[in-house]
């Protein structure tokens, strides 16, 4: 396989962090230009990595972002990918403006399954446990996912790059890749935190109680942050072989849309578990589980505390088909105590 250049935002994010940290280990010999907004940024990563280019700019400078996309042969964008309409437009742009049916560039995209929480959002759906019809999957259901409602979250980014993808997907190759709730510690050079369940840890060790939202009956699936770096590297390597095999269609292009999970979870138990594990670490009295009410849940974490209480099922099934998928990772439930001791001690309570 020869050296490939490849460019990636985020890289001093939890995602792109520890993206990048597989994709350095299993591609050393590979160029790699990252996206940071100062010098100051970049050193902290080639600290770690000292062979890495930087491109100096925020999301909101497109012809940095255009010029490095036109020089790479590979682009994994984890950057605010799912929400910043800008972002995605320039590397469409700068790939397009370079890239060929004889040369092909690649483009991962990183998405999220907060787009499949619409139904609950749009009819204010709180707490309430999934219906039947909002259980997706990425294979024989793929059309019925890129082709959701307008008004779902990040569906406007998915639609500029499912639009590149179908533009002329010969030349740009796209992947989106949707991961659901991730877990675990990152292995990147500055932020190793995810936001879902280590904000509800948080919550529950401010709040001394475990919070519920509404009925507590809202379910989500769940992914290990290696195991999502683990698919990211996989289809890297499907970009960078020579050998293109007959399933191409269903990498690259309008169906290339990957979930990412292994495994489901309530989110009432899980704050349950973190509350009983709390109380059992000695950071709070109680393993008691109440209901915080929607607004004041969103006023204090946005997005990631609402989702505690809308559903989001989408089954993973074309990376494990097409690209032999096989996640590894510790359970949710297994890695709550050490999420726990991490929120105890970035609070002061441990």
């Amino acid at each position: 396989m020869a050296a490939k250049s490849v460019f990636i935002t985020g890289t001093t994010g939890f995602i792109g962090g520890d993206a990048f940290y597989a994709l350095h280990k299993a591609h050393p010999d590979w160029n790699y230009t990252i996206l940071v907004r100062s010098e100051d940024k970049g050193k902290d990563v080639q600290k770690q990595y000292p062979d890495v280019r930087l491109a100096i700019g925020s999301l909101d400078d497109s012809k940095v972002i255009e010029k490095a996309s036109s020089q790479a042969d590979i682009v994994v964008h984890t950057a605010d990918s799912s929400d910043h309409q800008g972002a995605a437009k320039a590397i469409a742009a700068g790939l397009r403006s370079t890239h060929s049916s004889s040369n092909p560039g690649y483009w991962i995209h990183i998405s999220g399954t907060g787009i499949l929480c619409w139904y609950d959002m749009d009819n204010k759906r709180y707490g309430e446990g999934p219906l039947p019809e909002q259980d997706y999957n990425d294979l024989e259901g793929v059309d019925k996912v890129t082709s959701l409602p307008d008004t779902a979250f990040h569906r406007d980014v998915d639609k500029i790059v499912l639009d590149e993808a179908a533009k002329d997907p010969s030349a740009v190759k796209v992947a989106i890749v949707c991961p659901p709730t991730i877990y675990g510690t990152g292995r990147g050079p500055s932020n190793q935190r995810s936001r879902q369940i280590p904000g509800l840890t948080e919550t529950t060790l401010e709040k001394g109680f475990g919070p519920i939202i509404g009925a507590g009956e809202t379910e989500w699936d769940n992914v290990h942050v290696h195991d999502l770096s683990k698919l990211i590297v996989l289809l890297s390597d499907r970009a960078a072989s020579s050998e293109k095999q007959s399933d191409e269609q269903e990498i690259w292009g309008p169906k290339g849309y990957f979930f990412a999970e292994n495994g489901k979870h309530k989110w009432s138990q899980i704050s349950a578990l973190i509350a009983k594990e709390a109380k059992k670490q000695g950071v709070i009295e109680s393993d008691e589980t109440k209901v915080l009410d929607v607004d004041e849940a969103q006023k204090k974490l946005g997005f990631q505390a609402l989702s505690w209480g809308l559903n989001s099922r989408g089954e993973a099934k074309r990376a494990r088909k097409y690209l032999g998928w096989k996640p590894e990772g510790e359970s949710l439930e297994e890695w709550i105590p050490e999420s726990v001791q991490i929120e105890a001690k970035r609070l002061n309570k441990a």
